[in-house]
């Protein structure tokens, strides 16, 4: 338990609102690992997923261009350290320089956009503001139907692909999983590894284990239905009239989806957090 420091356990609190001796505990018996630690609270409280991790987001923006006649879209996205250079003019001149390189090529080969010019900019720009500043990844997407939302602050962006419907319906779609974030186009599309995993976590919940055998089946294949739902696409309520699935709004529009893509700046990035009080403590202690 020594091993556990106070911030992963703020951060374990954050993410989960439980108590401060139940996290400690738990990320003890998880060797500090996290997110093994939420899995493990979930089979044992019952708890519902937890937020996502603050330390995960980098900064930086993400652009998107589309066509003229919605045959396909792209989504750049390009990072900083701080949010400071992510708002300024420069960096923004750059992204969308980006933006407009790979649209024109149609390309996802971030290698291929940057050569040449580009890395030059990039380089340039990284000596000018003195962070480093990288083109993480590029998203094309394309149909008969492709509509793009991105969030006023710059950090999320989604594309859209739908037939048989106009370029409003798909930016509406693309608003909702920009704000819901599904997992999933359709239930039948869920891997059935996640599908496993939600079983093995229902089924080490306390509310389940007085429960003879075929209740407790019932209860598990009930809750994944729930989960299923609430992560695919279609199932959700509309964000704008809730009372009207996704799939509903949609077909009402004559269209259907085809396929999403979903970009949040920094999803996946660990950033180390420093305690530069700690670290200058420690630095006057080897002294």
């Amino acid at each position: 338990m020594a091993g556990v420091s106070a911030k992963l356990v703020k951060e374990l609190r954050d993410r989960t609102a439980l108590g401060m001796m139940e996290c400690k505990k738990a990320l003890a018996e998880a060797n500090g690992d996290i997110e093994l630690a939420i899995e493990e609270l979930r089979k044992s409280s019952g708890m519902k997923a937890a937020k996502k991790a603050g330390r995960t987001a980098a900064d930086g923006v993400v652009v998107v261009r589309t066509a003229d006649d919605n045959s396909y879209g792209v989504i750049v996205e390009v990072n900083s350290e701080t949010d400071f250079v992510a708002r300024d003019e420069g960096f923004l001149a750059f992204a969308g320089s980006v933006a407009d390189a790979a649209f024109a090529a149609k390309s996802d080969d971030v290698a291929a956009i940057m050569a040449g010019d580009l890395e030059s900019a990039r380089e340039a720009l990284v000596q000018k503001i003195g962070e480093n500043i990288g083109v993480r990844r590029i998203v094309v997407l394309e149909g008969e139907c492709v509509g793009a939302y991105v969030h006023s602050n710059n950090r999320i962006a989604v594309l859209v692909s739908l037939k048989g419907a106009n370029a409003e319906t798909a930016k509406d779609v693309a608003m909702h999983v920009a704000a819901v974030n599904p997992q999933v186009v359709s239930k039948e599309q869920m891997s059935e590894e996640v599908i496993q995993k939600e079983k093995e976590i229902i089924m080490a919940q306390p509310d389940m284990a007085s429960k003879p055998a075929e209740i407790a089946e019932k209860m598990v294949v009930g809750r994944i239905n729930k989960f299923l739902s609430e992560n695919s696409l279609l199932e959700q309520p509309f964000v704008k009239n809730p009372d009207q699935k996704v799939a509903e709004m949609v077909k009402a529009a004559g269209g259907e989806v085809v396929t999403f893509t979903r970009v949040e700046v920094g999803e996946g990035i660990e950033v180390e957090q420093v305690d530069f009080a700690a670290e200058v403590a420690a630095q006057l202690n080897n002294k």
